[in-house]
């Protein structure tokens, strides 16, 4: 599967600019992005692309800034020296937890040392709400749960999760690129009790259900599909949400509340938010 690098160059260019572009450009099919010296490289793949989308999101976008970009083709087989070589370094959270791929050779004395060898499925933990997620899941108990990472893309929150002892573990994601690297990525760190599955919400079935659900995807396909999260939640199970603002934080709580959900906490980083909830 090719796809398409859109590299935008934004004026003026800082973090509330690339932040909201970033989340924009998520709600047309991008799926990844990366920060740069002069804007955003966002990915999405080719058969997905719509350039009169694009040039609407621009001209319409929310704040005051002008953007220029160029488009081409990435194939799957550059991308991972490209990352390795301009993007992805050692990452450590509070002193317990690595995250680092197998070309780094820091030494493994950490708490939990994880190697993710990523793809174009991005979730390395350097973006917020990735780094939001693995805090929530450092801080919590997830001994013997039985666990559900949706838009699980290299699967490092269920990577994660095992290590912290969630069992069984299902991960979810839509992209057979992000499947094919979450399978190399449990591989690589030993890891035998996740299921992976390619698709969506519609995978999930009252036949199968979850003590916890993680959820690191966006805004809008998180309110369309909260409903479903919660009909394969356990009673007093625990969802973790992450993928938006912390402006945004009332209408997720308002959708999860209407199908039983009561607020716990959300923790923020630049303006980004993990939220969890509790089914009643």
């Amino acid at each position: 599967m090719n796809y398409i690098e859109v590299d935008i160059v934004c004026t003026p260019n800082n973090e509330t600019i690339s932040e909201v572009l970033s989340a924009t450009l998520g709600e047309i099919g991008f799926e990844s992005f990366v920060d740069t010296d002069t804007g955003v490289k966002g990915y999405i793949q080719k058969q997905l692309f719509d350039k009169e989308a694009l040039d609407s999101l621009l001209s319409d976008f929310p704040l005051e800034a002008a953007f220029d970009y160029r488009v081409h083709e990435v194939e799957d087989k550059n991308w991972n020296e490209e990352w390795e070589k301009n993007y992805f370094q050692p990452l450590i959270i509070d002193d317990r937890c690595i995250i680092q791929s197998t070309f780094h050779n820091v030494p493994a004395t950490f708490e939990y040392n994880i190697y993710i060898d990523p793809k174009m499925a991005f979730g390395t933990g350097h973006h917020q709400t990735t780094e939001l997620m693995i805090r929530e899941i450092l801080n919590a108990d997830f001994s013997g749960k039985s666990l559900l990472d949706m838009g699980c893309g290299t699967a490092i929150l269920a990577i994660l999760a095992s290590m912290r002892g969630a069992d069984p573990i299902t991960a979810i994601d839509i992209d057979e690129w992000a499947y094919d690297n979450a399978k190399e990525n449990l591989s690589l760190n030993k890891i035998s009790n996740i299921e992976l599955k390619i698709g969506g919400a519609e995978l999930l079935s009252a036949n199968e259900t979850f003590d916890v659900i993680l959820a690191n995807i966006n805004r809008n396909i998180l309110l369309n599909d909260i409903h479903a999260y919660v009909s394969v939640l356990n009673s007093g199970g625990e969802l973790y949400m992450s993928g938006f603002y912390i402006e945004d934080i009332p209408v997720i709580q308002a959708e999860s509340e209407k199908y039983g959900l009561s607020f716990d906490h959300f923790k923020e980083k630049n303006n980004w938010v993990a939220v969890k909830f509790t089914k009643n």
